[in-house]
């Protein structure tokens, strides 16, 4: 997910790291990590500024589906967790 965090997270020591001088020190998360409840959240946000930056627009229907039109083109992409489908009226489009 490699997505910035807002908050300040600090986790303990992975194993293997921790010696007898640096026993009582944490970890203080810069990115945010698979598993960790904030992470989801972040990797949203960070997809839907890309998108909505990117000419895209959201679906009345549906925040999570996102439609772009270009020309007779249009291209449609739908979050789903931390899925992506992708479709459109032209294959180059998609790709």
């Amino acid at each position: 997910m490699n997505v910035n965090l807002s908050d300040e997270i600090y986790m303990k020591q992975p194993p293997g790291f921790i010696t007898a001088e640096t026993s009582s020190l944490v970890c203080k998360l810069n990115k945010s990590l698979y598993g960790l409840k904030e992470a989801p959240r972040a990797w949203y946000e960070k997809i839907d500024t890309y998108f909505l930056s990117n000419a895209f627009k959201w679906c009345i229907y549906d925040p999570n589906m996102y439609v772009k039109n270009f020309g007779d083109e249009i291209l449609i992409i739908v979050l789903y967790v931390d899925d992506l489908i992708i479709t459109g009226s032209q294959l180059i489009s998609i790709q």
